[in-house]
């Protein structure tokens, strides 16, 4: 029987992910793995805050919703199978005044659909049991919500991908795709090769490599910079868990909130800023090529209009210390400036439709012998393995 070649591009948490279940799974089947930098985990996986999702925001049925729940489970066997850190520290989403009720209602309901296990309203006393320092009117405690090491799990499934017999290969920078009859053709600017079948796991550069193959322009991506700042070591127990806010419907953002990380550090972040560059972790990160791509974007035009204040918030917030603490400070109030220093910033690859609608859910398509997924933002790194699943049943 002949071998069946796959590609993967992308070795984030999510294509290491996939290419663990097709070389574990999938006698006959030998699995590449290609990416453009010099080693696994770079952008995404490697910068995000850590946290392994309960499930409790994601609208009932959706993907989002069901390979969360069933990705979190997954994650935690696997992290202690393989002795790597996995702690859950719980979370409280905070309403800090009357107004955010009603909100915080409908995330209680969506995530006891989801079934969220353990869940818990607290009044204001109750939230200050288990935060003392956190200030709200009521919260929800979710206390499976755990933090990871996102990037030594990364490190797991790609040792695991060798171990199976497949390949990654490192700075390949896939440049253009073809097709001959039911075959795909990748190719860098040194070489080219031929699969019977690819998978997009592209990340920041999704949309352009999903282009490659011949799939639709939209959804593209529009880069938002995530700037955190970090506790000083001196104050890291004024958290003890994760606080966070009771998030803006309207966004996908959940806003800025607090993380403590598996090392014992304290995040607090992110803001969402647009990037001037597609891995634009700096503010000085400019690309004029990337920048003309977002803007000429449709969905971007009709995204800046509808939220240009809420842009402008967060601009300020970016620009000045003082403004972003202050938000921060209002779920805990002993917070200072001299409390926090600079911590490195992400970059989220979020996909925006035409008519500006910020793409929610996952988003996976297909276009013959290739499957692309065009969006995959948080929580994917919790749901990669539910995701594996999910695609290689599609190949």
């Amino acid at each position: 029987m002949a071998e069946t070649r796959v590609g993967v591009v992308g070795a984030g948490i999510l294509g290491l992910a996939i290419a663990r279940r097709l070389a574990e799974t999938r006698p006959g089947v030998r699995v590449t793995v290609l990416d453009k930098e010099d080693r696994v985990a770079a952008h995404q996986t490697g910068r995000n805050s850590g946290v392994a999702h309960a499930g409790l925001y994601y609208a009932p049925g959706s993907l989002k919703a069901t390979l969360c729940r069933r990705g979190i489970g997954l994650l935690k066997e696997y992290c202690t199978d393989r002795n790597l850190p996995y702690e859950e520290c719980g979370k409280v989403v905070v309403a800090r005044d009357a107004s955010e009720l009603a909100a915080l209602d409908e995330i209680e309901r969506r995530a006891t659909a989801n079934g969220v296990p353990g869940l818990r309203r607290l009044t204001g006393g109750g939230l200050r049991e288990i935060e003392p320092h956190a200030a709200g009117v009521a919260a929800l405690h979710s206390p499976t919500t755990a933090i990871a090491d996102f990037p030594a799990v990364a490190r797991a499934f790609a040792a695991d991908v060798a171990a199976a017999g497949g390949e990654i290969r490192l700075g390949f920078e896939v440049v253009r795709l073809g097709r001959a009859g039911d075959r795909v053709t990748v190719a860098s600017p040194h070489e080219e090769l031929v699969f019977d079948r690819l998978v997009v796991c592209a990340g920041l550069q999704s949309d352009r490599v999903a282009r490659l193959a011949g799939d639709a322009p939209a959804p593209a991506i529009i880069p938002f910079r995530g700037e955190y700042y970090r506790l000083v070591p001196s104050r890291t127990d004024l958290v003890r868990g994760l606080i966070y806010p009771v998030p803006d419907p309207r966004y996908p953002f959940l806003g800025v909130h607090f993380t403590r990380r598996v090392d014992g550090g304290v995040d607090i972040g992110p803001n969402a800023v647009l990037a001037l560059a597609r891995e634009g972790y700096r503010r000085r990160d400019v690309r004029p090529g990337d920048v003309w791509e977002t803007v000429r974007w449709p969905g971007f035009r009709h995204l800046a209009r509808r939220h240009w204040r809420t842009g402008a918030k967060e601009l300020y917030g970016s620009a000045v210390k003082r403004a972003f603490v202050a938000e921060a400070r209002g779920f805990v109030p002993a917070l200072t400036a001299a409390d926090v220093v600079a911590a490195p910033a992400g970059v989220r690859a979020q996909a925006v439709d035409p008519d500006g609608s910020l793409v929610d859910d996952f988003r996976i398509g297909r276009v013959g012998p290739v499957v692309t997924v065009r969006n995959a933002p948080s929580p994917a790194a919790t749901s990669s393995l539910a995701i594996a699943e999910h695609v290689v049943e599609r190949l």
